[in-house]
């Protein structure tokens, strides 16, 4: 397999700049797709190390929305774990659509087919806060 395309967009015509996510798989479960897509972007902030924004899927608890993200005055470790719990409950809460390719998924259990490449895209209806 290969790399995934991951954009963020909101309902507001907003479009971000698409980033690769690291995909082994050719077929993933929601649930998964959204869990790595959490960690990968969790693991990447604790990398940068220094106070910054943060453009993840679920904003940090306390963090000041900015036009680019969300801005942390501190470092701080995010608990990717309680952030992908918050994503799910987004997810099936109807916080943000999903698209892979073309099609929209519905479901946390439904499998989708990744082949590298694959824009996946996550449609904000809602501004997610979590801790």
């Amino acid at each position: 397999m290969g790399n995934v395309t991951v954009v963020d967009e909101t309902t507001s015509g907003g479009r971000a700049d698409g980033w690769e996510l690291r995909i082994a798989e050719e077929r993933l479960s929601v649930r998964e797709l959204i869990r790595r897509r959490v960690f990968q972007e969790v693991a990447e902030y604790h990398a940068a190390g220094a106070p910054q924004v943060f453009q993840g899927l679920v904003r940090p608890q306390d963090a000041e929305r900015t036009l680019n993200g969300y801005a942390d005055r501190t470092v701080r470790r995010i608990d990717p774990e309680a952030r992908t719990e918050q994503a799910l409950r987004a997810f099936a809460g109807n916080g943000f659509l999903l698209l892979v390719g073309d099609r929209q998924v519905t479901g946390l259990d439904d499998e989708v087919e990744l082949r590298p490449g694959t824009e996946v895209t996550f449609l904000k209806l809602v501004p997610l806060v979590g801790g």
